[in-house]
């Protein structure tokens, strides 16, 4: 089935009590039993909920996995995933990566006797070398948030696949249109569906994927007994924008790619970070293994002041200076101060996040307007 009518038919049902073409939203808490234990495959909605069904159903077709997960949130997803883990073990996670999942590795999950290990994992050798006895777990974003690095999965995954190790990738960025590292030999994909698959920044939710039934139940279970589920109204709304994902992320592309070449020939701009430029250093791995360069993009100016890069942040008119990304409207954002605000600033520095670093999220607007409003905001 090709991807634009995989993504409109995922998990797309139509309700056998009434024939309606869209899953319901089933505003329950609890099912009817005929007797104990004797059930219609429903017996709690933190455990089971149709609604639910249906999007985890959808999340597993379009990343190419057997099985999905849907939490409440991004980081309640990786919660779910750190979770396996047990006092004592080590994982390996990108030096470069959201500032939540920063926060809850160092902040939440190192007191429990878990170490963390921040690497660079663009040079492939770097993971190997960081691998030990207690090692358990690989994270990677790829591309980074917010410098866009890439991370060959296949090639990380070939080592992770003889050493018995768990692979997770954060695949938010790219989403299941441009890339599908389970295809690439990772373990569970993860995703902030409040991003590119909900796409209309109405909605907060998670979803992991994949494809050992073992670790299916394994990850189940942590849901079902912690607790951190989406309602069906959120579902019903993932499930929707995921029937328009294709669309959306072929305009996305197609105005990042506009944006970022606008931005790079802007005299007043220094550096462009966009894994589509032929000489950004992870091009030919971002080549092979996504489909487009996606809609993300972050840069610096050529007065390289705090100062500036703040008037730039607040003098934009049709970016919205917020946090989140991935929706239909155009995001500006200050990482220092906003997404990745709670890692140290030493650690931002040494990762190359500087403290005037802006990240952009294009949307699916005329790109001109874009370029117009960025003109007018760099001056």
């Amino acid at each position: 089935m090709k991807q634009a009518t995989k993504f409109i038919h995922a998990g797309a049902e139509p309700d056998p009590s009434t024939g309606a073409i869209m899953t319901p939203i089933y505003q329950t808490s609890t099912y009817v039993q005929e007797a104990p234990g004797k059930n219609k495959g429903y017996e709690y909605a933190r455990s089971q909920n149709p609604t639910r069904k249906a999007l985890e159903d959808a999340l597993a077709i379009i990343e190419n996995g057997k099985y999905g997960l849907a939490f409440s949130s991004g980081v309640g997803a990786t919660d779910a995933v750190i979770k396996l883990l047990s006092p004592g073990d080590e994982v390996i996670a990108a030096s470069d990566m959201y500032g939540g999942t920063y926060r809850m590795f160092t902040k939440i999950f190192e007191k429990f006797g878990i170490k963390f290990l921040s690497v660079d994992t663009t040079d492939v050798s770097n993971v190997a070398s960081a691998i030990t006895s207690k090692t358990k777990l690989v994270w990677l974003e790829t591309p980074t948030n917010p410098l866009m690095n890439i991370t060959d999965i296949a090639a990380v995954a070939a080592i992770t696949k003889q050493k018995k190790i768990l692979l997770a990738v954060d695949n938010t960025f790219a989403s299941p249109c441009l890339q599908n590292p389970l295809d690439l030999g990772a373990d569970i994909v993860m995703h902030s569906s409040t991003k590119y698959l909900g796409g209309h920044s109405d909605v907060i939710q998670g979803a992991l994927i994949m494809n050992d039934a073992a670790l299916r139940e394994q990850l189940y279970f942590i849901q079902k007994s912690c607790g951190a589920v989406p309602g069906p109204m959120d579902c019903f709304l993932v499930l929707r924008g995921i029937k328009t994902l294709h669309v959306r992320m072929k305009q996305h592309c197609e105005n990042g790619k506009i944006i970022a070449n606008w931005l790079r020939n802007h005299p007043k701009i220094a550096k462009v970070y966009w894994p589509g430029f032929e000489d950004h250093p992870g091009y030919a791995v971002a080549k092979k293994q996504m489909s487009d360069f996606g809609g993300m993009l972050s840069f610096t100016l050529e007065d390289d002041s705090v100062e500036n890069a703040m008037r730039v942040l607040s003098s934009t008119k049709l970016f919205a200076l917020a946090e989140s990304l991935g929706g239909v409207e155009s995001l500006i954002n200050h990482p220092a101060s906003m997404t990745h605000a709670s890692i140290p600033r030493e650690e931002r520095i040494k990762n190359g996040l500087t403290d005037s670093l802006i990240r952009l999220s294009i949307g699916i607007e005329d790109a001109e307007d874009l370029a117009e409003d960025l003109k007018q905001a760099i001056g």
